[in-house]
């Protein structure tokens, strides 16, 4: 303000031109002349300062700065939101952690500033009758047994209540469709009168001009079976169901953040809908009331479900080619049935999660875990491959299949006598059988080591190797007990026995 002054004393009481205060005090023109037309000198309220240093929170700053840095690597939509940053501080530092959620939120929010760069904006809520849902898949990763999958989960809400539920799955096929609904409507003990979805080729073939569909047989089938109306959103409308787009996030930041470590996927899924049942106890966000009180409304109005189980699995007759292999998804995907089925049809029944290949009686022959994903796999069961070579151990290395065997295990064919072949073969489909196809093959490779080529070598190095053996801690005896006094065995008599060479058996 100083300056300002000495600008305008210049101008208004001395009658310099603005051109000669410029050079005499060395400011731009376009700013003298801006102080001297200024008739508004009120003081500008100032915007309230922001703290962004968070003292409270800076023994959790490591945990939280590695938290969100570990969300770069998550999908956009399963990263930590600031109440999961919350909620986890408290589970995991319970004894320690003493900040109000506001402090959190703060922090988090200009951390995110600089890990990511911008907020996001919220959706609005749309009004429905009791036991209306709505359905929609999103995706999210999770790790199973180790491994990275790129699933989806399956949201279902119902909009009157704010209750959701949700099923993670590898895919977002038909299959995963009714699977996840039909764990839902069980769990709820009801079906929605009417569900909104989106235009997802597995359930609609063909919109038509006028807002119709053309629905695949399956999905009509679906509808039939428990009997609720399906009602679709425009094209690129998604928001048309804006409760279940809400529930979509809420559920992954919640529910699937950090991405989930699951070892059994139905036994996860069956967590997930305890935990949404668990969350329906908060209050509703606009009504006077729990979500869970709202939903009860929801269960009345529901559908009773049909007596008859519904089969979700998809039926499907493929072709094998010479090793007894088949192919799905365009190819992509490889699955072994058996040497006897090699160049015939046989019957597939595909779930969300298996393929069972089923023979004419509709027995199954082999199953094997669902793949997914556009990219080459393959699953093999060599039981089925081990067991028919044991009956044939002669034409072993003039099919196929001795070419696909692991290198271990024909090199150790190549040391066994010919005569032993078939025992040694079916030795093997015995111990893939008790355990898997992985360990029989460790078993083999041990079994090389010590040039071990019989079946009982076999056998009793596979029980060594993988038979779970329970540990007892040493046993503590009482003073009950009478200690014995250590043996000092006299081998002399031995000693004079052995030097004879070729002594008695008294010996």
């Amino acid at each position: 303000m100083t300056q300002v002054h000495d600008i305008r004393k210049e101008y208004f009481e001395k009658g310099k031109s603005i051109s000669q205060i410029a050079r005499e005090l060395g400011y731009d023109r376009k700013t003298i002349r801006a102080y001297i037309q200024k008739d508004d000198w009120n003081q500008e309220i100032p915007n309230p300062k922001k703290e962004n240093d968070f003292p409270k929170v800076e023994p959790f700053k490591a945990t939280i700065n590695e938290w969100l840095e570990e969300d770069k690597r998550a999908r956009r939509k399963q990263r930590h939101t600031a109440k999961r940053v919350y909620d986890r501080l408290r589970e995991e530092f319970p004894d320690t952690f003493n900040c109000s959620y506001r402090t959190v939120a703060g922090y988090v929010a200009m951390k995110k500033k600089e890990i990511f760069g911008k907020e996001r904006g919220g959706y609005l809520p749309l009004e429905h009758i009791p036991g209306e849902a709505q359905v929609d898949f999103r995706a999210s990763d999770f790790f199973l047994n180790g491994k990275l999958f790129s699933g989806y989960h399956l949201n279902l809400s119902f909009p009157h209540s704010n209750q959701g539920f949700v099923q993670l799955f590898k895919g977002e096929n038909q299959q995963c469709l009714f699977e996840g609904l039909v764990a839902i409507f069980e769990y709820i003990g009801g079906v929605p009168t009417r569900i909104w979805f989106d235009n997802a080729s597995t359930i609609v073939t063909k919109v038509i001009k006028g807002g119709g569909r053309n629905l695949t047989d399956d999905f009509l089938r679906f509808m039939e079976h428990y009997q609720f109306e399906a009602v679709f959103c425009n094209p690129d409308a998604g928001h048309e169901k804006g409760n279940v787009e809400c529930k979509v996030g809420y559920h992954r930041h919640n529910l699937l953040v950090p991405r989930p470590q699951i070892t059994d996927l139905s036994a996860f899924n069956r967590e997930l809908l305890a935990k949404c049942t668990l969350d329906g106890h908060r209050e509703h966000y606009r009504k006077n009331a729990t979500i869970q009180e709202l939903f009860e409304e929801d269960r009345k109005a529901l559908r009773p479900l049909p007596a008859i189980p519904f089969d979700a699995a998809k039926y499907v007759t493929v072709k094998t080619n010479g090793y007894g292999k088949f192919y799905l998804n365009n190819g992509l995907h490889e699955y072994s049935v058996s040497p006897k089925y090699a160049n015939a049809r046989v019957l597939v029944r595909l779930t969300a999660h298996e393929v069972v290949v089923l023979d004419d009686s509709h027995r199954e022959i082999v199953r094997h875990e669902r793949l997914y994903g556009d990219f080459k796999q393959q699953s093999m069961q060599w039981l089925p491959y081990l067991t028919q070579l044991a009956k044939r151990p002669g034409a072993l290395k003039y099919t196929g299949i001795y070419r696909m065997l692991p290198e271990s295990l024909r090199q150790y064919l190549e040391g066994c006598d010919k005569r032993d072949t078939g025992k040694i073969l079916s030795a093997i489909a015995e111990l893939t059988e008790k355990s898997n196809f992985e360990q029989a093959v460790k078993t083999v490779e041990t079994a090389l080591l010590y040039q071990a080529y019989d079946v009982v070598s076999l056998v009793n190095l596979h029980r060594r190797l993988h038979r779970q053996v329970l540990e007892l801690p040493p046993m503590t005896l009482g003073p009950q007990v009478p200690r014995l006094d250590p043996v000092k065995p006299d081998l002399a008599a031995y000693d004079a026995c052995l030097a004879t060479r070729g002594g008695e058996a008294s010996c």
